[in-house]
């Protein structure tokens, strides 16, 4: 044999690891090597984070926990309108000009006023019932003041008081039928109890349109000038008619003349028939 054929095997012999006897540890040259941590997990099919986010998502809600994020979305979404609501008031309010909130504020302390005399007036009414001798008697008294002021509202019934008489001189006949109806909701939002325009009495279910260079009020044709006669707290009627902005400037604008008198004695007199309803009946016993 040649050197080579004997020197094989030994090189042979060399190269694998020696046998390791019971009890014994190979040697570091003789170990093999663990694979990586990321071999093993991909061994596996999925990483650590893989099984984490596979954990987390789709998410996994009971019956209770969607309730729940249901309300406190509905909640939030509530605060959120109610939030921007306010914000637009706010903001309304502080682009808004002194003399405007001026008025506003005046406007408000009038309301809350009337509001408490009327308040007042129950409470009155209320205590002459439980302290009369006679409760039928001041029963009936009470009915029949009430149906006066009711009959005032309603055009049915003739009134008289302080107040003013406001007249609108349209020469140019460009005065139209909704800026009269913006000096009817001034007047009522600043207090007039009884409004009659050009002799026809103004009520709740009132109407004006545009007719042939005129205006009509309840399908009955009027023409200029127009003249409002007007019951109520005059320091309250002439200021609301002259704010900046408010119906004088308006109708000066369209070239009408606009004048406003007060008088302690305004006569409206002009009535309207009292309709029965059809079929709308009291639903006291």
């Amino acid at each position: 044999m040649s050197d080579q054929d004997e020197q094989g095997p030994g090189r042979l012999r060399k190269e694998l690891p020696a046998e390791v006897a019971p009890g014994e540890t190979p040697d570091a040259d003789d170990r093999v090597a663990d694979p990586p941590q990321e071999t093993r997990q991909e061994g596996n099919g999925l990483t650590g984070r893989q099984r984490l986010l596979k954990g987390l998502w789709p998410p996994r809600l009971t019956r209770a926990q969607l309730i729940v994020a249901l309300l406190l979305f509905g909640l939030g979404f509530g605060l959120a309108v109610q939030v921007a609501s306010n914000s637009d008031s706010d903001s309304a309010l502080r682009g808004a000009r002194q003399e405007d909130l001026v008025r506003i504020l005046d406007e408000l302390d009038d309301r809350t006023q009337r509001l408490e005399d009327e308040k007042q007036g129950l409470e009155k009414q209320r205590d002459e019932l439980e302290n009369s001798s006679d409760q039928a008697e001041e029963a009936r008294k009470q009915t029949l003041e009430k149906e006066r002021q009711l009959g005032i509202l309603a055009g049915t019934v003739a009134a008289q008081g302080p107040g003013i008489t406001v007249t609108i001189d349209d020469t140019k006949g460009t005065v139209e039928a909704d800026m009269l109806l913006d000096a009817i909701q001034e007047l009522r939002a600043a207090g007039a109890e009884a409004i009659q325009v050009n002799g026809i009495r103004v009520v709740a279910g009132t109407y004006l349109a545009d007719a042939d260079n005129s205006v009509s009020v309840d399908g009955n044709k009027i023409n200029a000038p127009y003249r409002f006669q007007v019951i109520g707290k005059p320091q309250d009627l002439e200021p609301a008619l002259n704010i900046p902005g408010g119906v004088v400037q308006t109708l000066e604008k369209e070239q009408a003349t606009v004048t406003v008198e007060r008088s302690s004695k305004i006569v409206v007199d002009a009535l309207r028939a009292a309709e029965r309803p059809d079929y709308a009946r009291s639903s006291s016993q």
